[in-house]
């Protein structure tokens, strides 16, 4: 059996897994992009509250595996709270808070390293501040942010397979369910990294080719 006949045979497996690991992915990078951004921005504009307090959360999320957290939440969590959350939803908290604070410090650190000459020149030629900020920071930041920001979401997509070990019926488990079934993992593992090729190489490729096309060094010479 090849691996178009697998994914034939269980297709509608195969979709269902596709369809929860898609909604699951959504979900945490609206979440993600969202607050990241919005904190991402209040980081810059209040260092010395906001920032440092963002910045010392973001640095205590990056020593702790994401599979950690999740089972933390899964797991000790529910215990504590004497609650029974479904796992689709301790997914979603888990991955959009590493998703969340991810973005945080890619906004943070582009618009740190913001050459402020450019708004310095624009006030001396009379620009307003709203103006100098509409056409002249947001499009330079955004130009730099945004490969960046499509390399993260990938890297978020492909963590959703954590969400299988808690249980989330999402293609990785429904891959390992059909493996159990017909005993082909060599098919079906292939058919599901064609799956991951077909997404994330072109989020990744487009990712370098706006990097290479609008992305500079802005720091001086």
């Amino acid at each position: 059996m090849g691996i178009f006949d697998i994914i034939w045979q269980y297709k509608q497996a195969f979709w269902q897994g596709i369809k929860v690991t898609i909604k699951l992915a959504s979900i945490v990078w609206s979440i993600g992009l969202v607050a990241g951004i919005i904190l991402g921005v209040l980081s810059d504009r209040y260092r010395r509250t906001v920032g440092y307090s963002v910045f010392f959360i973001s640095f205590l999320l990056s020593g702790i595996p994401i599979l950690v957290i999740l089972y933390w939440a899964h797991y000790p969590l529910q215990v504590l709270l004497n609650k029974v959350i479904d796992p689709f939803f301790t997914a979603c908290a888990v991955l959009a808070l590493v998703n969340t604070f991810a973005v945080t410090d890619l906004v943070r650190n582009i618009m740190a390293n913001f050459p402020e000459q450019y708004a310095v020149a624009a006030r001396v030629c009379g620009l307003k501040s709203r103006t100098i900020i509409w056409n002249i920071k947001m499009p330079i930041v955004l130009r730099q942010l945004i490969p960046g920001l499509l390399t993260s979401q990938v890297a978020i997509l492909q963590a959703t397979l954590f969400a299988s070990l808690i249980s989330v019926e999402e293609i990785f488990r429904v891959s390992q369910q059909i493996n159990a079934s017909v005993y082909k993992p060599v098919q079906i593992y292939t058919a599901l990294a064609l799956f991951f090729l077909l997404i994330c190489l072109p989020l990744n490729g487009l990712a370098l080719w706006l990097k290479a096309k609008f992305t500079r060094d802005l720091s001086e010479r």
